[in-house]
């Protein structure tokens, strides 16, 4: 393994990397740093074709140095769809989508959880505890089962039913809120402060090895398109665990020497009912205010106040990206549009990304000659109904 320690972007502060970590004094989420040097004196691209089809073909860049802790269920390399039919209607000719939703758990979060748990397990950690809009607390309690972990879950009574049956088949400790994800935070906060440090924090971005499981979406992009890196990546935005992660995935194959210094433009998607990231973005601030009143079909990404803004924000503006949102009737319309054409139907989160393709690329924003990746996030069939 060559994590050699946390880091604070915010402050700088250095936090060592062999114990159970949560957020900085600063109440800024840590990124884990690496011996890139090391890594690219110790493998090269070409070699991780010769590994098994999963995202720990990325070994040395991730946290876990026991092979024994890994907890794995076979999650990553996922499939990148070419959309030609749909991505000649609304202009853009090299349209591709790549679909987590064939991932164990059925969406994206089973990467952080495999990772998360993984070096959770490593540093002795029994029981963790999160909030959930859905598909992460499923993840999760899944693959702390397969740990031998202990999970308590608090999940947002809205949030999909078939989460809801992941939780309970994989033994965990379900609570339901009769609220939305920031008031399932409230409850953990509240259960993580009275148990002694028995229980950890595991909610997005409370601790920063989720980051490292997400940030192999961004690995397996470019390993996908031959070492190569698209124009564009349009990314669902609630938490921006995945967007921040392939933000740094990036720098760090531009580090390794793995990719040249032009990067992707990334793109944040938002629903109009949920949207605190494209308004702070619009207003050039830094942070961004809590969403009032937040609601929209797409459910993972209801996230009224999320902890990673800054880093989203950073993401966004250092790859000279955008953001957009987009309204709950389109992104319906578009799901509906696209499985018809493609044959792939998408999550509501994954829905709205093409939505806003079709916008940017209407508006100018994106070109008709540039390489366009949309991230499908979720598996249709976990939203029963919206079609």
């Amino acid at each position: 393994m060559h994590l050699t320690h946390l880091e604070c972007p915010r402050c700088g502060l250095e936090h060592p990397a062999d114990k159970p970590q949560n957020l900085c004094g600063c109440g800024s989420p840590l990124l884990a740093r690496y011996d890139l040097a090391t890594v690219a004196a110790t493998v090269t691209p070409e070699q991780f074709g010769l590994r098994p089809a999963d995202l720990w073909r990325y070994r040395e860049l991730l946290p876990v140095a026991d092979p024994r802790f890994v907890t794995t269920l076979g999650e990553g390399w996922t499939p990148m769809w070419r959309a030609p039919a749909y991505g000649h209607e609304i202009g853009i000719a090299d349209l591709i989508v790549k679909d987590e939703g064939l991932t164990p758990t059925g969406s994206f979060k089973a990467r952080g959880a495999a990772v998360g748990v993984s070096r959770a397990r490593e540093l002795g950690v029994e029981r963790i505890a999160m909030p959930t809009n859905g598909n992460a607390g499923a993840a999760w309690a899944t693959y702390a089962a397969r740990a031998g972990m202990g999970a308590t879950i608090a999940m947002p009574l809205a949030a999909p039913t078939i989460c809801r049956q992941e939780c309970l088949a994989a033994g965990a400790d379900l609570r339901l809120v009769d609220g939305l994800i920031n008031d399932a935070g409230r409850e953990i906060a509240e259960l993580v402060a009275g148990s002694d440090g028995r229980i950890f924090d595991a909610g997005t971005l409370r601790e920063p090895y989720r980051l490292e499981g997400k940030k192999t979406m961004g690995y397996e992009i470019v390993e996908q398109l031959g070492w190569q890196v698209p124009d564009v990546i349009v990314y669902p935005t609630g938490g921006g665990v995945g967007l921040i992660g392939i933000h740094k995935a990036l720098h760090e194959m531009r580090e390794l020497g793995w990719v040249e210094d032009r990067l992707p433009r990334l793109v944040a998607v938002q629903s109009t009912g949920c949207a605190p990231i494209v308004r702070a973005f619009a207003a050039g601030e830094a942070r961004a205010i809590p969403w009032a009143d937040a609601h929209t079909v797409a459910f993972g990404i209801t996230v009224p106040a999320p902890l990673g803004d800054e880093l989203i924000l950073t993401a966004l503006r250092d790859s000279a990206g955008t953001a957009i949102a987009v309204d709950d009737a389109e992104i319906l319309t578009d799901l509906r549009d696209f499985a018809a054409r493609e044959g792939l139907l998408l999550c509501p989160e994954g829905a709205a990304c093409l939505t806003a393709a079709r916008h940017l690329r209407a508006g100018g924003w994106i070109r008709p000659d540039e390489r366009v990746v949309v991230l499908n996030t979720g598996a249709g069939i976990k939203y029963p109904g919206l079609v």
